[in-house]
Order: C-alpha cells, then sequence, then structure tokens
C-alpha cells in the first residue's frame, strides 16, 4: 500500500508542470492607466474611493477603439462610468501634465484626451512601443471648472484601446 502512494505521488508530481502548461490561461486584459493627476482606476486601487474589481486591476479598462465611457465597455468596471461616486477632484492648471503608468507595453498609434466631449489633445506615436511611463503635456485652452477628462490610449496592432477618466478643476 505505502508503493503505491509513493509512485501516485512521483506520478503526479512529474504531470503537474505538464498540467499547468497545458491548461488555458486567462487573457490579459488592459494594461496601462493615468496615475496623475489620479484617475478613477488610481483612486480606486488606493482606496480613495471604494470600487469592486477594479481595484486590483487599474490597469484592466480595455475596450474597443472609439468608446466614450470610462469603462472601455467593460462591465466589470461600470461603477467607472458613476459620475456621482464621489471621485476626487484634482486641481489643475490650463496646461497640466498626465503620467500613463503601463504594465504592458504594447505598439501605439495615438494618445487621445477629451474634456465636455471635445477632443482637447493627440499625441500620434505611429507604432511605437511606449516605456513603462509615458507623459504628456495637455493644454486645456478654453474650459475652465471641474471637468471630467476621458483619456484614451490607441494600441496600433489590436481594434483595443485602454481607458482612464480624470476629474479634475481646471484652474482651481
Amino acid at each position: 500500500m505505502h508503493a503505491r502512494k509513493k509512485t501516485a505521488a512521483i506520478i503526479g508530481a512529474a504531470l503537474a508542470p505538464v498540467l499547468a502548461i497545458g491548461l488555458p490561461t486567462g487573457s490579459a486584459s488592459a494594461h496601462g492607466y493615468i496615475s496623475t493627476p489620479p484617475s478613477r482606476q488610481a483612486q480606486c486601487a488606493a482606496g480613495t474611493v471604494n470600487c469592486g474589481d477594479i481595484k486590483y486591476e487599474p490597469q484592466s479598462v480595455e475596450g474597443p477603439k472609439g468608446l466614450t465611457s470610462c469603462s472601455g465597455g467593460n462591465s466589470r468596471f461600470a461603477e467607472l462610468d458613476d459620475d456621482g461616486k464621489g471621485w476626487a477632484v484634482t486641481p489643475v492648471s490650463r496646461s497640466t501634465q498626465f503620467q500613463w503608468k503601463l504594465t504592458a507595453r504594447h505598439a501605439t498609434s495615438t494618445w487621445q484626451y477629451y474634456a465636455g466631449g471635445q477632443k482637447i489633445a493627440e499625441f500620434n506615436d505611429n507604432g511605437a512601443q511606449p516605456g513603462a511611463t509615458v507623459t504628456h503635456q495637455v493644454d486645456f485652452g478654453g474650459p475652465l471648472g471641474t471637468q471630467k477628462v476621458l483619456a484614451v490610449w490607441n494600441i496600433a496592432d489590436t481594434v483595443n484601446a485602454f481607458y482612464a477618466c480624470v476629474d479634475v478643476n481646471v484652474g482651481g
């Protein structure tokens, strides 16, 4: 009886790595978010606002290009679309730096910034692969006061983009 258990243990130990490699893995979702000024997902990760799954995956707001939602159309992160959730508003100047924290470095077509439903900035990377952080100087132009900025990282070699919303008070 003891020999059977020992043989079973040896076979199990030998098969474990094979099974682990052969099992399907979950797909990695998005890989970046705005850390400064703190985006909604950064606020969730920091515990500034009580959130669900996004607290553990601030980099995972990915969806098809062309969306205008903070959640990137991802129902798991729908609370990012809730403007009444109590998001902290960061005072910023008319010209402000936005810094993305990237956990995967995808080839990039463009970075876009919207306020009040209007595009206020676009940066073309022409397919370049960014580093671990990317910073853009965004000029708000005319809009003053509280604004929700939608930032979009368009990936060059997929149909998807990463989304982040940042609540700011321009000139505040």
